[in-house]
């Protein structure tokens, strides 16, 4: 296989969202690729581009022709294995993250979100990415992990960096963010190691714990192992439903007669997360490389070169989804793929949805009129791969307990 380039492995610029109110809406650019170059190769990238859903889905589903390998040293994870590996990782991490057992944390996770609104409901406005949004999944997650609550802002700077962006397209703006991710990855690799040895001490009630213990015909994770795991969490769990909870709430004031509807109708609110998740999808792109000559839609892709599949614009694709640039909170079926698709389907969906879901539930039942603070200036975070915002303040109408 030939080697790609590493500037392009983890910071894929796209030149035509190349202002602000695009970065902050990019589906019509989106929709304008998908319709006038579906599979396109880009010069300036070094990598293709695809956007149709069917292309998209081809794309994830097959492993043995598109690899999520990288050609970086970093500490390999389940996101960036192919099988067979990739299926014997997943079946023993699977033991410690069932939905059942996410489903039980439900009650405590509604605690955490009532801490959370509580002091902001007299109020009438929070800045919902700090007070809320970023807050509840570092929580969910560190007591997931076993980590201490003393440690949670760590956490949060942590996550911060492993997801971020370079801060423009130069090689010395790639080559600095490469070493602020090494150093992190480095850091998170020395704590996570102490917490793993103190568990084997004594195990505890949380996902290390059960990690060390997770067995399939005699066979344990490794430590490595367990780290590339509990960094994966980190930064994709945190990541996710920050932009996830935030996005929701998004749609939620610029089409404020959702709020009404949903209200008077909170069984609708799972299939809502659903179509937030299609509608303003936390993650936009996923990228592979190919491991052979392959004819797509007509365009040559060589072994070794980078494909980008861009599931915010599959997420769009009228020839999958019908009206599919409006929001339809009860759309069923819904087949998006804001949660990748194939054998690297999020393995944190569980968690994900259920936070979504108490979040939205909570929202909703204490505050009216839900809409972004008069004069806010909203910055998209600076990733090609994520959707969201930094920040989004909010005003709303607190509704009184009966």
């Amino acid at each position: 296989m030939k080697k790609i380039s590493n500037k392009y492995a983890n910071y894929i610029p796209m030149r035509e969202l190349n202002t602000t109110e695009q970065q902050l809406f990019p589906f019509d650019v989106y929709n304008d690729l998908l319709e006038q170059s579906p599979v396109r190769y880009d010069e300036n990238r070094s990598c293709w581009d695809v956007f149709r859903y069917e292309d998209v889905q081809y794309v994830l589903k097959n492993p043995k022709l598109f690899s999520s390998r990288r050609n970086r040293a970093n500490r390999e994870s389940m996101l960036t294995q192919d099988p067979p590996k990739h299926k014997q990782l997943r079946d023993l991490v699977n033991q410690a993250f069932t939905p059942r057992k996410i489903e039980e944390l439900a009650p405590h996770i509604q605690n955490i979100a009532d801490d959370l609104l509580t002091p902001h409901l007299q109020v009438g406005q929070m800045q919902m990415v700090h007070d809320l949004a970023t807050p509840l999944p570092v929580i969910v997650i560190a007591e997931l992990l076993g980590v201490p609550s003393s440690d949670r802002d760590r956490f949060k700077e942590w996550s911060d960096i492993l997801v971020k962006g370079a801060r423009d397209d130069s090689d010395e703006a790639f080559q600095e963010l490469m070493e602020e991710k090494d150093r992190t990855n480095a850091e998170l690799g020395q704590y996570f190691a102490r917490i793993i040895e103190q568990r084997r001490q004594s195990a505890q009630d949380d996902l290390i714990s059960l990690l060390i213990a997770a067995d399939i015909e005699g066979q344990h994770l490794t430590e490595d192992e367990i780290i590339s795991f509990c960094i994966l969490l980190l930064a994709a769990g945190n990541e996710t439903t920050t932009n996830l909870i935030t996005n929701a709430v998004r749609i939620l004031a610029e089409q404020p007669e959702l709020q009404q509807r949903l209200r008077e109708h909170p069984e609708m609110i799972p299939t809502a997360v659903e179509e937030t998740l299609r509608y303003y999808p936390p993650i936009v792109a996923i990228g592979r490389v190919a491991k052979e000559d392959i004819e797509l839609r007509g365009q040559h892709i060589r072994e070794g070169e980078q494909v980008i599949s861009w599931v915010g614009a599959a997420n769009r694709d009228e020839q999958k989804f019908a009206d599919a640039d409006t929001f339809i909170p009860d759309r069923k079926p819904n087949q998006h793929m804001g949660f990748g698709f194939g054998i690297h389907f999020c393995l944190g969906a569980p968690l994900a949805r259920l936070e979504g879901r108490v979040v939205l539930n909570t929202l909703l039942r204490h505050m009216d009129r839900i809409a972004l603070a008069e004069g806010a200036q909203l910055e998209p975070i600076q990733s090609a791969f994520v959707f969201g915002v930094k920040e989004y303040p909010i005003t709303f109408q607190p509704i009184q307990p009966d």
